[in-house]
């Protein structure tokens, strides 16, 4: 009973500092938008280079990781985007011994042009999982917000899910035991052709 009930408080105390991360990151986000307002798009031909962090949770469990992506990206068009993340993962697992896995993916996303600052994207993504004992498939879906703090800097805030499988036969029976994942991170766009700003 006391182990459980030790066991109750650390998970409560781990989401209370993740939502506290997040709130910390929303604020900060904010008043950095507040303060600088800019007018700037993504071009075709633009070069991305973007760096993030953030926490996951593993569906249906009581553990959680912390992850850090190195993203490249080439705008086909100022719509789409291809690229490659390369994320490492630390994850933390009660009662058992910590571990690392690094994903590797390739990625395709849309970016729409709602405003000059705020470009919100859909995507998929799918590539593999691996560290030092075992190799297996990812893939999944991907959303988020770039919201763009001067001509070629913006903030993101991403959530993608990934479901690992062995086999594409066994990909369908793993789609509800993958993990969320939420980053904030930085980017800077360059190169492409044409005037960033929009009348």
């Amino acid at each position: 009973m006391t182990k459980s009930l030790a066991l109750n408080r650390e998970e409560l105390s781990m989401k209370r500092n993740f939502g506290f991360s997040l709130i910390a990151a929303y604020a900060s986000l904010f008043l950095l938008l507040a303060v600088n307002p800019v007018s700037a798009l993504p071009l075709a031909g633009d070069s991305e280079i973007q760096i993030s962090g953030g926490a996951s949770h593993s569906q249906g469990s009581d553990t959680g990781n912390f992850n850090a992506d190195l993203n490249y990206g080439y705008y086909l068009s100022p719509g789409w985007e291809l690229g490659f993340r390369q994320a490492l993962n630390y994850n933390f697992i009660n009662h058992a011994p910590d571990a690392w896995q690094a994903t590797t993916t390739p990625f395709l996303h849309y970016n729409f042009r709602v405003t000059n600052v705020l470009v919100p994207y859909l995507g998929i993504s799918g590539g593999v999982v691996w560290n030092d004992r075992d190799v297996t498939g990812t893939m999944g879906p991907a959303a988020g917000l770039k919201l763009f703090v001067s001509d070629q800097t913006f903030v993101n805030i991403g959530y993608r899910y990934e479901w690992f499988f062995k086999s594409f036969e066994a990909a369908r029976d793993n789609r509800t035991h993958g993990n969320h994942v939420a980053n904030i991170g930085l980017g800077f766009v360059w190169g492409g052709s044409g005037d960033r700003k929009t009348p």
